[in-house]
């Protein structure tokens, strides 16, 4: 028991734990927002350009069954914003992990046939 705990104490305060705990909390943060814009902003204007003043109540009946095609719609939007949004924050931190990779990296060291051409090269010019 005491292996158990010690490898799950491990497991929890590793870094990338954290940092995913993190990350569900600030996106759970950032989807109450983006339904708040598709909601109280997108949607209403939506509405306006349909005439529908709540577009959430935009309805069909098949065989006396409501199909809640507003609401659909906006969780499509929803959706739409949400991934574009992740698709964006990826798109730079690619962006930066490449120009700090590339600053980071060194030339690999030149290999021993280099080397001697380049020894022999010096002294041909050593010559002339």
């Amino acid at each position: 028991m005491k292996n158990f705990l010690k490898e799950f104490k491990a497991f929890a305060v590793k870094g990338n734990v954290v940092d995913l705990a993190v990350a569900v909390i600030i996106g759970g943060a950032f989807g109450a927002i983006v339904t708040s814009f598709v909601n109280d902003l997108v949607m209403p204007l939506i509405g306006a350009i349909f005439s529908v003043p709540d577009f959430s109540t935009l309805s069909f009946t098949v065989n006396g069954t409501a199909i809640m095609i507003g609401l659909f719609i906006q969780a499509v939007v929803n959706f739409l914003i949400v991934a574009l949004s992740i698709f964006m924050m990826v798109r730079a931190l690619n962006r930066f992990k490449k120009k700090e990779e590339a600053a980071t990296q060194t030339p690999p060291a030149p290999s021993k046939e280099e080397l001697l051409l380049t020894e022999i090269r010096d002294l041909l010019k050593e010559r002339k």
